[in-house]
């Protein structure tokens, strides 16, 4: 495997507190009682075979498809051995006769960031990037828009809810060049799906925030490198047993949602060095939602890739791999005890060590998390930020250049992705901030000022390309959102987050008001489109996950719930009284 050099403890902002004893968001006690073990348990199911990991035989009864999958021919080597460039050859109906091609195309290329939408776009793909913090170029991002521009009316991208871009449309032919051109302007899509680790997200206002702890942008980039082996695949942990999130936080908000990451860096200081405390495990799926739990561990800046391989083999190591509703980190860490996981991590530290928690967090506990969306002042004098609201992340290739144009002419070409599917571009000097207001973009299409409830609206992809979606949902949210809009009056911030299935994409638990794909049946017994409705998520050092509020709602008659959920629990007013008391 490639080696990769650590960075040397930053300094820190001089705005932040340098001590704060026990913050809530990583006590020093864990809350998970260690069970025991049997010896044989922890021995690890994986072995390397020709520089690839591979499940032993000893441990393959009882393991789910997609194991299988992994098990008949190594994916990474669709990437590694150049296998994409004959696969992306054969014409695609000969590919989806026979099962071992199928699986390339439904399984294996997802190892590559390519997801074929089989149920509702065949033959098109899915292309999903790594873009570590979010941060991305006017370079890249015309790129990409030249990519989907290609397909039509079946290209478009998405902003993610891990500062992403997912790209739509492709076809397979084109994905040997697609992924020389990306390679070109410095980005990749590699190892971020199926069973790897995803995009690694920081703050979105990382070296311009007047008020951050630490740049996170460093610390996610390493993260990156060491993810893909610097682009260029790293197969020690490429064969996890699910999917693995991580997080690098650098400010009093929470933006990062540490949470619902597997782990989270928590900026704290110990006998005045700077380092990290640890959280793991948290997690979404249609089955269980967990929130990340304290690993009792503090590292230096020079362990965390250190630490992260570790958590990462020990989790590859001993992960369930049986039913995929239960094959997340947080089952093992539970099978194992939060003490008995962290002593598996112990082992696979470089030196067999791995310091308790600091209690020194930096993070304030009472903080009003602030808005990003709009104009701000940044930390560098004379220049600011444009928080700009995407609606439910979808963008077109000709706004992407246009967002690309305005990057270079009022910024410097850098572009911002944030985890509520927004954009920032930073570093705009004050001097030019009214001309740039006055773009057509920003006054037509992406508003640094959209009302409150729009500002904080997050949608899944939905079943317009997605096979797994029940409903749809970027247009309906708009819609339903736009019609409660013209019947109340929110003076509060309110986050309505919309996922299309079980599998929460959407993050519905962490929102407001989550509204999550099902069938109902409307009025006369006939089954429609409808959604189970969450209430009560909270993010920042007090988050709480949702909790059910009603279920099988017809999409049709949520207006008045959503109503009547806004006036009772957020302060809303309706207009007509507002309209009257005027």
């Amino acid at each position: 495997m490639s080696s990769f050099g650590f960075l040397s403890p930053p300094p820190i902002s001089s705005s932040a507190p340098t001590r704060q004893l026990s913050a809530a968001t990583t006590p020093a006690a864990a809350p998970i009682v260690a069970p025991d073990v049997a010896a044989e348990r922890l021995e690890p199911r994986v072995e390397e075979r020709q520089g690839y990991w591979v499940l032993k035989e000893k441990f393959r009864q009882g393991i789910n498809v997609q194991e299988k999958v992994k098990i008949q021919r190594e994916p990474m080597k669709l990437y590694m051995e150049g296998e994409i460039e004959e696969l992306a050859k054969l014409p695609f109906e000969e590919l989806d006769k026979a099962k071992d091609t199928k699986d390339d195309i439904d399984v294996r290329l997802k190892w590559l960031g390519l997801f074929h939408r089989r149920k509702h776009h065949y033959g098109r793909f899915m292309m999903r990037l790594k873009l570590p913090n979010g941060v991305t170029t006017s370079a890249q991002t015309r790129y990409l828009a030249s990519v989907i521009r290609r397909y039509g009316k079946d290209g478009c991208a998405d902003v993610t809810t891990r500062q992403n871009w997912q790209i739509r449309g492709i076809v397979l032919a084109d994905v040997p060049d697609i992924l020389k051109g990306l390679a070109g302007v410095g980005l990749t899509s590699l190892q971020s799906g199926m069973d790897n680790v995803r995009n690694p997200v920081g703050n979105p206002l990382a070296g311009i925030d007047p008020h951050e702890i630490v740049d996170t942008r460093p610390y996610t980039n390493l993260l990156s490198q060491y993810i893909t082996g610097n682009s260029l695949g790293n197969p020690t942990i490429t064969n996890l047993p699910r999917k693995w999130n991580v997080c690098v936080i650098g400010s009093h908000d929470l933006y990062e949602h540490p949470h619902i990451n597997d782990l989270a860096y928590m900026p704290a200081t110990k006998d005045g060095k700077f380092g990290f405390n640890l959280l793991v495990g948290g997690f979404f799926s249609p089955k269980r939602c967990a929130e990340a739990v304290p690993l009792d561990a503090w590292v230096s800046t020079e362990d965390m890739i250190p630490v992260c391989k570790a958590i990462l083999e020990a989790y590859r190591d001993l992960g369930f791999r049986g039913n995929r509703q239960k094959t997340r980190m947080m089952w093992l860490i539970d099978e194992l005890g939060i003490e008995g996981f962290r002593s598996e991590v112990v082992k696979r530290m470089p030196f067999k060590e791995l310091e308790r928690a600091s209690t020194e967090d930096l993070v304030q506990k009472q903080w009003e998390r602030r808005d990003y969306i709009g104009v701000h002042p940044q930390k560098q004098e004379g220049l600011s930020f444009v928080g700009l609201h995407i609606p439910v992340g979808r963008i077109q290739a000709d706004d992407m250049d246009e967002l690309a144009r305005i990057a270079d002419e009022y910024g410097t070409g850098e572009l911002r992705l944030t985890v509520e599917q927004n954009i920032i571009i930073p570093n705009v000097e004050n001097m030019k901030l009214q001309a740039l207001l006055q773009e057509p973009l920003l006054k037509e299409k992406f508003s640094p000022e959209p009302s409150i409830l729009m500002k904080g609206l997050v949608a899944c992809t939905g079943n317009q390309f997605c096979g797994q979606a029940i409903i749809e949902t970027k247009q309906r949210a708009l819609k339903v959102t736009e019609e409660v809009e013209r019947h109340v009056s929110v003076t509060r911030p309110v986050r309505m987050h919309w996922t299309g299935c079980p599998n929460t994409c959407g993050q519905v638990q962490v929102a407001d008001i989550g509204f999550m794909g099902c069938m109902a049946r409307d009025e006369n017994g006939k089954p429609v489109e409808g959604v189970d409705v969450f209430l009560g998520g909270r993010i920042g050092s007090d988050s709480h996950l949702g909790d059910i509020y009603k279920k099988s709602v017809p999409c049709k008659d949520l207006v008045p719930l959503v109503i009547d959920i806004l006036v009772n629990h957020f302060g809303a007013v309706p207009r007509e009284r507002e309209e009257g008391e005027e």
